[in-house]
C-alpha cells in the first residue's frame, strides 16, 4: 500500500458501520483502477467494526491524546495490584472510573458531531465503557484501542493481574515451608472485587436513573415542541388571514378614494354649473324687467294717443 493509504484506512474506520462496506469497496475499486492490486487486496481484508467498536475507534482517531493517557493509569493499577497496596488501588480505581466516564462522555460528544452517526439514544455506550475498562486491564486490548482498528467490543471480567503472587511462610529455623495462600489477602481481594462489583452496579443504577430522567425530559421537551409548533401554525395562519383582510381593505380604500375623487370633481362641475345658471338667471331677470318696462312705456304712449284722438272728435 502507498504512504497515503494508512490515512485512507483511518478514514474508513471513521465511517459509520452501515457505510463501512460501501466505502471499503469503493476504495478497493479505486486501488485496482490505480494499478495497485496488492493494496486492493489489503483493503478488501478490512472488516467492518460493530457500532461500539466504531465509537472506540473514533475516540482513538479523533482524540489520541486522551487514549494515550490510559497507559500510565493502567500501569499504575497493575503495580498497585501486584504490590497489594489497598489504599492506592482504591484511589486508582476511583480515578479509573472517573477517566472512563469522561472518555464515554467524549465518545458521545464525538458521535453526536459525526454525520450519519446513530441517534444518541441508540449509542451502545455501556459496551464502550466495558471496552475501555478492558483496555485498562489488558495490554493487547489497549494496543488495539490505540490503533483505532477495533472490530468488536471487549469485556473483561475482574480487574488486575491474575494470578496474584503467592506468599511463603518462613519458620524460625530458616527452613522454607510450602507456599500457602495468604487468607487475609484473599479476603482483601474478595472485598475489593465485591466493592468493584457494587460500584459497577451502583454506576449502572445511576446511569439507568439518569436515562429515565432524560427520557422524561425528552418526552416533555417533545410535547412542548409539538405545542409550540401548533401555536406557530396557528399564528402563521392568523397572520396570513390578517394580511389577506388588510389587502382587501386596501383595495376597498383605493376604490373609495377613486370614487371620492370622482365625486369631488362632479361636485366641482355642479358648483360651476350652478354659478353659471345663477348668472344667466340674473341676466334673464334683468332683461325681463327691461322688456316689461319698455312694454309699459309703449302701452302708456298708446293710451295717451288714444285720449288725444278722442278729444279731437
Amino acid at each position: 500500500m502507498t504512504d497515503e493509504e494508512p490515512e485512507l484506512v483511518r478514514q474508513l474506520y471513521r465511517s459509520p458501520p452501515d457505510r463501512f462496506v460501501a466505502a471499503r469497496d469503493a476504495a478497493v475499486a479505486a486501488a485496482r483502477r490505480a494499478g495497485d492490486p496488492a493494496g486492493a487486496r489489503q483493503l478488501a481484508r478490512l472488516k467492518r467494526p460493530t457500532v461500539a467498536a466504531w465509537l472506540v475507534n473514533l475516540l482513538a482517531l479523533e482524540r489520541p491524546d486522551l487514549v494515550a493517557d490510559l497507559g500510565p493509569l493502567a500501569e499504575a493499577l497493575r503495580t498497585a495490584q501486584r504490590d497489594l497496596k489497598g489504599a492506592r488501588l482504591r484511589e486508582l480505581s476511583a480515578q479509573r472510573r472517573a477517566v472512563v466516564a469522561a472518555l464515554v462522555a467524549e465518545v458521545r460528544r464525538i458521535a453526536v458531531d459525526t454525520p450519519d452517526a446513530p441517534p444518541a439514544a441508540r449509542l451502545p455506550l455501556a459496551e464502550v465503557e466495558a471496552t475501555l475498562n478492558a483496555a485498562l486491564a489488558d495490554a493487547d486490548v489497549a494496543a488495539q484501542v490505540r490503533a483505532g482498528r477495533l472490530l468488536k467490543a471487549v469485556h473483561y471480567a475482574g480487574f488486575g493481574e491474575v494470578p496474584r503472587p503467592q506468599l511463603r511462610l518462613v519458620t524460625g529455623g530458616g527452613a522454607e515451608a510450602a507456599p500457602v495462600p495468604d487468607r487475609a489477602d484473599e479476603r482483601a481481594g474478595a472485598r475489593r472485587a465485591h466493592d468493584e462489583r457494587a460500584a459497577a452496579q451502583a454506576a449502572r443504577v445511576e446511569r439507568a436513573r439518569r436515562r429515565r430522567a432524560l427520557d422524561r425530559e425528552l418526552a416533555a421537551a417533545r410535547t412542548a415542541q409539538r405545542q409550540a409548533e401548533r401555536e406557530l401554525d396557528g399564528a402563521v395562519g392568523a397572520e396570513r388571514d390578517g394580511a389577506a383582510t388588510l389587502d382587501r381593505i386596501e383595495v376597498e380604500l383605493a376604490e373609495l378614494e377613486r370614487r371620492r375623487a370622482a365625486a369631488e370633481q362632479e361636485l366641482s362641475r355642479s358648483k360651476l354649473a350652478r354659478r353659471a345658471a345663477e348668472r344667466s338667471l340674473t341676466a334673464a331677470r334683468r332683461r325681463t324687467g327691461e322688456v316689461e318696462g319698455a312694454i309699459e312705456a309703449v302701452d302708456a304712449e298708446e293710451g295717451d294717443a288714444a285720449r288725444g284722438d278722442g278729444g279731437a272728435d
